[in-house]
């Protein structure tokens, strides 16, 4: 015969050692499902679209070599990818591109918008996508005008519009604002060393006038870099903190989204609903 169960049993003693037990973090891609998000693919079919056809009408008229070697160019080009990639994930409800691509695509964009209003606009003469045989800039017309205005105003305010009113905030981490300055320091490396690889003979090797060692000399060029790149990285930390302050566009009642944040019950309610 077994012993019967006492009525009372008495507190067991707390075993030391044995860590509080952790609230478990839920991503929220696994439980909240996925939506699609027909207008924010439209539009940025749209963008990519345009941005691509941009691109190649710059090529056919200018020549591949010279035209894609424009830094107004390239980013162009990296907006019609990255928003033909983000145009596909919203229409098919998939997790949105990283921050790290996203906002650096706004971030270049918006350079080639702004080295070109701010300091190559002062002295037309001295740069245009469009040359003539012996590389003197002129003023472009016809279709050639239509890209130069597509390359420096019109795809970067509709990135910075994508940027601000289709896109979740996930703000990047300050590190990415260094990371991004590679893509600028391996362009002036390109183009310093596509002049000096040209023959003496080529019109107009050096693509923009603040770059160009011939009339300036390198010590004065690599001083531009300098101050161009310190502009770049304020930028690119004024971009981060934009991110960081923003509301979200597609979600403004739930707030801003949170790395830890769980989406099955808030912090204030006990157990799952």
């Amino acid at each position: 015969m077994t012993a019967p169960i006492p009525r009372d049993i008495p507190d067991l003693p707390a075993i030391s050692g044995i860590p509080a037990p952790v609230t478990s973090v839920v991503p929220a891609t696994a439980v909240v499902a996925p939506t699609r998000r027909p207008v924010a693919a439209a539009y940025r079919a749209l963008v990519a679209l345009a941005a691509a056809a941009a691109v190649v009408i710059e090529m056919v008229l200018g020549g591949p070599s010279r035209a894609f070697s424009h830094f107004s160019v390239q980013s162009t080009a990296l907006v019609a990818l990255v928003f033909a990639a983000s145009s596909r994930r919203a229409w098919s409800a998939r997790r949105s591109l990283p921050s790290l691509v996203t906002v650096g695509t706004v971030l270049y964009a918006v350079i080639a918008a702004l080295v070109y209003h701010l300091i190559l606009m002062r002295d037309p003469a001295a740069f245009s996508l469009t040359t003539t045989p012996t590389g003197t800039p002129v003023s472009p017309t016809g279709w050639q005008a239509v890209t130069n205005h597509a390359f420096h105003t019109a795809i970067p305010l509709a990135v910075v519009a994508d940027w601000l009113l289709l896109t979740r905030p996930c703000p990047p981490r300050l590190s990415h604002a260094a990371a991004w300055l590679l893509y600028p320091m391996a362009y002036l490396a390109f183009t310093l060393g596509r002049a000096a690889l040209l023959t003496p003979d080529w019109p107009a090797p050096y693509l923009y006038p603040f770059l160009d060692v011939d009339r300036h000399g390198y010590k004065s060029v690599l001083g531009n870099a300098l101050l161009l790149g310190l502009a770049f990285y304020a930028l690119a930390l004024l971009l981060i903190a934009v991110d960081h302050l923003r509301p979200d566009p597609v979600h403004p009642r739930r707030g801003r989204p949170s790395r830890h944040e769980n989406r099955i019950s808030s912090p204030g309610t006990s157990g799952l609903k």
